[in-house]
């Protein structure tokens, strides 16, 4: 709990200093594109595209954090847009001493550095939102201690604001997907992601459920030295996930299982995944001097789905597996998908048969062959959006947002890593048995050890 009065709420000044420094930008880039669509010019989309990243680029908080997430959904943005977005990096330079100092005496009270055995003044990684410090507790336990960045509750509603203009230049562009529910979802992650109590309580459910899966490690929470805006956890040591490419086939397919249980076992089993599959969310642990698993970390952008989408997912898998039309459809209605057509229908078959195709193939493979971890899903998301084009704006339901972005960002992680595996096998050993009803009900225990609610 702060032991001082809470100025960094939703403060109205604080917006405004944000919209003027981030909206004029934004909302320039904008104009300029609404003008020439009005007069009927010719835009060069490359160039605004570099203009838009130009003006997101040196900021910190949540527009940046925005920016990378629309960049990773396929088709949201023009692939002119997409592309640049995709360049901006998540290690924003770190805010100096004199900010953790204020933020730790703010959360924890001025005898802060009493509480701990040591405490790291440079951060060991630093992103849009906050920055992690080393430390140690004061028996000796390594800990990471994650700060957030100054008035970042305010920036989050400034942001958001200016996250309509960036989803509206598609509106403008193109018209073949509603992105109005996809505004909503990230919305309402991009706020979660500012709780770090909801954070612990996230990372509380992980690691009791993923706790019998040796092949993965979760932090554990330091209760008394967490806060709403300071979260502190115990270290765990591993090494970057990109390191691994060069080692051999062994090596590199154990990484990309423990990858595979991290993010399937609890969505088939409890109805959550871990949304954001940026490679610096995880690190490799070793045994023996062979990579053993992986150290899964960032709780903020955590997904808790009904029973009933997981059944959707299911469904959807086993009417593409035995043929079942029937099946498919309801899978479809059920995730909320709505006004479905003979010709709608053929159109999402597409993009399934692409997300579940190495699901459906009983054999050892790439999750996809000849194909860059960056290029993965934007041929078949180009091939779709040109078919939805001819049948008029389609809207996305918000609940399939991060379900489909994080499972193209696990494709990627496959990629990176060359892995070759049977996920036909690993799939099924996640599903065998699967029932809605048990899903609802383990959901139910998971979330009301952890401290949270479905929705």
């Amino acid at each position: 709990m702060a032991r001082y009065k809470d100025r960094e709420s939703n403060r109205l000044t604080a917006r405004v200093g944000r919209y003027a420094r981030v909206g004029t930008n934004v909302g320039g880039i904008a104009a300029k594109m609404a003008g020439a669509r009005i007069f009927g010019m010719e835009l060069d989309s490359g160039k605004n595209a570099g203009e838009l990243a130009a003006a997101l680029g040196g900021l910190k908080g949540p527009l940046m954090k925005v920016a990378q997430l629309l960049s990773t959904i396929p088709d949201v943005l023009p692939p002119e847009y997409a592309e640049e977005l995709s360049k901006l990096q998540s290690n924003a330079p770190p805010m100096g001493w004199a900010f953790v100092k204020r933020r730790m005496r703010a959360e924890l009270g001025a005898d802060w550095q009493s509480l701990f055995g040591a405490f790291d003044k440079e951060p060991a990684a630093a992103a849009s939102l906050g920055q992690v410090h080393r430390a140690a507790s004061l028996e000796g336990t390594p800990l990471a201690c994650k700060l957030q960045y100054p008035d970042m509750a305010s920036a989050v509603e400034a942001d958001l604001q200016q996250l309509q203009i960036l989803l509206s230049l598609h509106r403008r562009m193109q018209s073949a997907l509603d992105t109005r529910e996809i505004g909503k979802e990230i919305s309402a992650r991009v706020r979660e992601e500012l709780d770090y109590k909801r954070e612990a309580a996230h990372m509380a459910l992980y690691r009791r459920f993923l706790e019998p899966s040796p092949q993965v490690r979760v932090p554990q929470v330091v209760d008394g030295l967490s806060t709403g805006r300071l979260l502190t956890m115990t270290w765990l040591e591993g090494a970057p996930l990109l390191s691994y490419k060069s080692h051999d086939q062994q090596d590199r397919n154990r990484i990309a299982a423990a990858m595979f249980h991290a993010w399937w076992h609890p969505f088939s089993h409890i109805g959550v995944i871990h949304g954001d599959p940026h490679l610096g969310n995880y690190t490799v642990f070793e045994e023996e001097g062979r990579p053993a698993g992986i150290n899964l970390l960032d709780y903020g952008c955590i997904r808790i789905f009904p029973e009933s989408f997981v059944a959707g997912v299911v469904g959807l898998y086993r009417g593409l597996l035995e043929g079942d039309g029937e099946r498919v459809v309801h899978a479809y209605e059920t995730w909320g998908f709505k006004g479905l057509t003979r010709e709608l229908i053929d159109v999402l078959n597409i993009w399934a048969r692409f997300i579940y195709g190495p699901l459906l193939d009983d054999r050892t493979r790439t999750i996809a062959d000849g194909v860059k971890p960056s290029d993965y899903g934007r041929k078949e998301a180009f091939t779709v959006h040109k078919a939805l084009k001819e049948l008029g704006p389609v809207t996305v339901p918000q609940e399939f947002v991060f379900m489909d972005r994080a499972a193209i960002g696990l494709g990627a992680v496959f990629l990176h890593l060359q892995a070759e595996l049977n996920f036909f096998r690993l799939f099924n050993e996640q599903i065998e048995g699967f029932s809605a009803e048990a899903v609802a009900l383990r959901q139910k225990e998971a979330l009301q050890t952890a401290g949270l609610q479905a929705g």
